[in-house]
C-alpha cells in the first residue's frame, strides 16, 4: 500500500493521539502515514452535555463512517470514547502503551493544596464548589466527596478549560490525567484521585487504533506497534461494561491494574447519579482470563444491585 490514511478527529488531543500513532507506524517499518481529519458531531455540539446528545459515540460514529467506506485505513480513539460494541465489520486492532489512567483535579494557578490527600482537596474546596465535568461517572462518585457541589458541563480543548478555570468560572475541573500529560498540562494536576475515590472511565489513558475486518495488511501493521499489556487491560474494561448493558451515559467505571506480568487486578464500580449508592467489585487473576475476570467482577456487581442501578441511570438518561 502507497500510505495509511488514518482517521482522527481535530482536537489537540485527538491529533497527538494520530501522530503518536503514525509516527509509531513508520518507525516499524510501515508505509507513510497521512492524517485525515474528520468533524463529529460530538465536536458541533460543544454547549451541551454528552449525556444530553447521546453519549461518546458522537466522537466515533463520522470516523467509523468513513472506515467503512474505505475512506481510511485506520481510526485512532481514545478509546474511552468508543462504545462497548462497535459497527459490525470494524474491531480495535491495536492500543498504544498506556497513560496514566486517573480522574485528576486542576485547581486555579493561586491554589495549593497542603496535602495530597482528598481531605485538603475538600478543605481547599470548600462545602459548596463549582466543579467542572461532563461526565456523569464523576459526578456521581464525587457527590460522596462533596455532597454540595455544583457541577457544570465544560467542553472544548484544554487550554480553553483552563482558560475558564483561571477567569473563576469553575473552581475545580476534573479531566483524565492521561490527556493532560500527553499535551505537556501535567504540572497543572493539583490532585490524581485513587480509585478508591473516583474509578476511571473503560479504556481512560488508552489510544486504540481501529480496522475493517477484512484488511488483513493493516491489521498487521498495527500488530507491530501494540502494547499487549494496555490491550488486555482495554479487553477486560470494557467487557465489564458490555457484561452490565451500560453505554457511555450511564455511571460505570472500570480499572484493570497490572501487578507483574502475569496478573492483572480489575476494579469496577457503577454509580447511581446522585450518588447515594455506589457498589465496587474487585477481582484478581492471570492476565490471560481476562474474560473470566471481567464476568466475575460483572456477577458481583449484579448480585450487590448494579443492574437496578443502570436500569433506572439509562431511563433518565
Amino acid at each position: 500500500m502507497p500510505e495509511l490514511r488514518i482517521g482522527t478527529r481535530g482536537s489537540q488531543l485527538a491529533l497527538w493521539q494520530a501522530n503518536t500513532v503514525a509516527a509509531r507506524l513508520t518507525a516499524a517499518g510501515a508505509p507513510p502515514a497521512r492524517i485525515v481529519i474528520i468533524r463529529t458531531s460530538g465536536d458541533l455540539l460543544q454547549d451541551r452535555p454528552l449525556s444530553d446528545v447521546g453519549g461518546k459515540r458522537l466522537f466515533v460514529k463520522e470516523i467509523e463512517d468513513a472506515l467503512l467506506r474505505n475512506e481510511v485505513d485506520l481510526a485512532v480513539h481514545s478509546s474511552k470514547d468508543m462504545p462497548a460494541v462497535l459497527p459490525d465489520g470494524l474491531s480495535i486492532a491495536g492500543v498504544l502503551p498506556r497513560e496514566d489512567p486517573r480522574d485528576a483535579v486542576i485547581l486555579p494557578s493561586n491554589v495549593r493544596l497542603k496535602a495530597d490527600a482528598t481531605s485538603a482537596l475538600v478543605a481547599a474546596l470548600g462545602l459548596t464548589p463549582s466543579i467542572g465535568t461532563g461526565s456523569v461517572r464523576r459526578v456521581a462518585q464525587l457527590l460522596n466527596l462533596f455532597p454540595k457541589a455544583r457541577f457544570e458541563n465544560v467542553r472544548g480543548n484544554v487550554d480553553t478549560r483552563l482558560r475558564k478555570l483561571e477567569e473563576g468560572q469553575y473552581d475545580a475541573l476534573v479531566l483524565a490525567a492521561a490527556g493532560l500529560r500527553r499535551l505537556g498540562f501535567g504540572e497543572r494536576i493539583s490532585m490524581t484521585l485513587p480509585s478508591d475515590v473516583c474509578v476511571p472511565a473503560p479504556g481512560q489513558g488508552i489510544v486504540a487504533i481501529e480496522t475493517r475486518d477484512d484488511d488483513e495488511a493493516t491489521r498487521a501493521i498495527v500488530a507491530r506497534i501494540t502494547d499487549r499489556s494496555a490491550g488486555a487491560a482495554l479487553d477486560a474494561e470494557r467487557a465489564v461494561v458490555e457484561a452490565l448493558g451500560g453505554g457511555c451515559q450511564t455511571p460505570i467505571g472500570a480499572l484493570a491494574v497490572p501487578l507483574d506480568g502475569e496478573t492483572i487486578r480489575l476494579v469496577a464500580a457503577v454509580a447511581t447519579l446522585d450518588g447515594s449508592q455506589i457498589i465496587r467489585a474487585t477481582v484478581t487473576g492471570p492476565r490471560r482470563e481476562a474474560a473470566v475476570l471481567d464476568a466475575r467482577a460483572g456477577r458481583d456487581l449484579i448480585a450487590q444491585g448494579a443492574d437496578v442501578i443502570l436500569a433506572k441511570a439509562q431511563t433518565r438518561a
